[in-house]
């Protein structure tokens, strides 16, 4: 029977420090939202997956991301702001009758992986943890909760830092915010937790005093990267997932043999595909989900918005835009040009300036054009989808294209030109 895994993803704060009226958790990073890249990382555990998001600012816009994104996902509504242990509460009921694995973790944590998440579930269970906190350490631990271990290496307790001494202060071990339950046992610390404190909150992190007053098994899974659970609070925070989030991706790709020119002027969404010896040039940024096959040339100055497929041996030139676009093989597309909701075959030409005219502004409706193998177009051309341009045909430069072409034509959709003898000097002798 396929191991289930539960998670409970904690998405209701409103982020005061973002100054923004977006949900927090719905700030992008290469076009997908924080919550996005939390929910792929648990989707892609190798058990059979759950996921049910607390929500609670901006619930409507946050709700009706996941539905039409994430068809597994659940929601709960935290109406009141009652803390992250009152947040998990919400879920107790959508877990009715479940009595496995659950983990929590927050969705403003988007650098977390799911190798981690792994490693976290299986230490969990080697170790007959009935409850696992994952940590990390920082040379300087301000604004962490310490953890402090037993002799036996089990954790006794979260310290927050306002309530730390001198000695627990200077603990580098922290709270890294993520947990492994097993629900069976600790489902009931949600219904036990107190809010007798300044802030009358139900902190999560009193769980783990529960489980050792109800003598629990309570252990720290240690994650090495400290970066991995970076949490968003501001928008220089949403900077700096941003370009560890890159570099870490940039360094596999060029571990597998994909040449990046500057990766300082570079990015590229970890959910693109790259080939071997193809190369990226400087300043070039590509975003959301794309396959770029092997022995091409990317930019410089070049930008994919999503779901694009370049074949191999292509060439796609600098400031070239492309977005929702197929490109078979050693098809070249130029300069200064934009390609949107389209498929070209191989071996086709795309002059300078070209634009593919794809979006009715009146009915909101994006059309798709076509070009066959070996097709030409010259600059400066205007392509009106929805078209289809046939094998070997050729547009002769500064076209508009409003109809179909046949194979081996020539196309030439422009105005006559027109000449107008001695119009400047007589303009120059009037004056």
């Amino acid at each position: 029977m396929e191991k289930e895994i539960r998670a409970i993803i904690l998405g209701a704060g409103k982020g005061t420090r973002m100054r923004s009226n977006l949900p927090k958790v719905l700030h992008e990073i290469f076009a997908k939202p924080l919550i996005g890249w939390v929910l792929d990382s648990i989707k892609k555990l190798p058990y059979k997956t759950e996921s049910i998001v607390v929500i609670g600012h901006g619930a409507h816009d946050v709700d009706e991301y996941l539905n039409a994104n994430y068809k597994y996902v659940r929601t709960t509504l935290q109406k009141d702001q009652l803390g992250t242990g009152h947040a998990v509460a919400q879920a107790v009921p959508m877990l009715h009758g479940y009595l496995g694995t659950v983990i929590i973790t927050c969705g403003d944590t988007p650098l977390i992986t799911t190798s981690t998440l792994q490693k976290l579930i299986r230490f969990h269970e080697d170790n007959g943890s009935d409850l696992t906190v994952m940590t990390t350490k920082f040379d300087n631990p301000t604004g962490y909760g310490r953890i402090i271990r037993s002799t036996k290496d089990e954790i006794m307790k979260i310290v927050e830092e306002k309530d730390a001494n001198e000695y627990q202060k200077e603990i580098k071990e922290v709270n890294a915010g993520v947990y492994c339950l097993n629900w069976a046992k600790i489902r009931k610390a949600f219904n036990d937790l107190k809010n007798n404190n300044a802030q009358g909150e139900y902190y999560l992190t009193d769980i783990v005093k529960w489980a050792r007053e109800n003598q629990y098994r309570v252990m720290g899974y240690l994650c090495e990267d400290n970066e991995e659970i970076f949490g968003i609070n501001s928008r220089q925070h949403l900077a700096i997932a941003s370009n560890i989030m890159k570099k870490r991706y940039l360094d596999e790709l060029m571990t597998k043999g994909v040449t990046i020119v500057d990766p300082n002027s570079t990015y590229i969404s970890p959910e693109t595909q790259i080939g071997i010896d193809t190369i990226i040039y400087p300043n070039t940024y590509i975003e959301g989900k794309n396959k770029i096959a092997k022995k091409c040339k990317i930019g410089p100055m070049a930008h994919l918005r999503g779901n694009c497929e370049v074949a191999e041996g292509c060439k796609i030139g600098n400031f070239v835009e492309l977005k929702n676009a197929q490109i078979a093989k050693n098809t070249n597309v130029c300069h200064l040009s934009y390609i949107g909701d389209a498929e070209l075959g191989s071996h086709v030409n795309i002059g300078a300036g070209t634009i593919f005219a794809n979006y009715n502004s009146i009915t909101k409706e994006k059309k798709r054009s076509v070009l066959e193998n070996g097709v030409s177009i010259g600059s400066n051309s205007v392509i009106v989808a929805p078209v289809q341009i046939g094998e070997n045909a050729l547009v002769a430069a500064s076209s508009c294209i409003t109809k179909d072409v046949e194979a081996n034509a020539l196309a030439m959709g422009r105005a006559q030109q027109k000449e107008y003898k001695n119009w400047v000097k007589n303009i120059k002798e009037k004056k």
